[in-house]
């Protein structure tokens, strides 16, 4: 089945329909946390993820970008 195109109401900044929020705009980064986490939630639900693995491996790639990036950082500075 093939999705209906409405471009009027796509968001540009990241390609999927935006409906008008009632309370203050939300800038992009809590916008994607807000679609994200409630993406999350819906697979946990439905059984297709497991929600406490999935946060496991989401703070296990977090600490080691973070390392990365501090450690490019250090080069930098040397």
């Amino acid at each position: 089945m093939v999705a209906e195109k409405r471009s009027d109401n796509i968001d540009p900044d990241i390609g999927t329909y935006s409906k008008k929020v009632t309370g203050r705009e939300l800038n992009l980064p809590e916008e994607i946390n807000t679609r994200l986490r409630t993406l999350v939630d819906l697979l946990h639900d439905k059984g297709i993820i497991n929600k406490k693995e999935y946060e496991s491996r989401v703070a296990m790639h977090l600490h080691e970008f973070s390392k990365a990036t501090a450690f490019e950082q250090l080069d930098e500075e040397l």
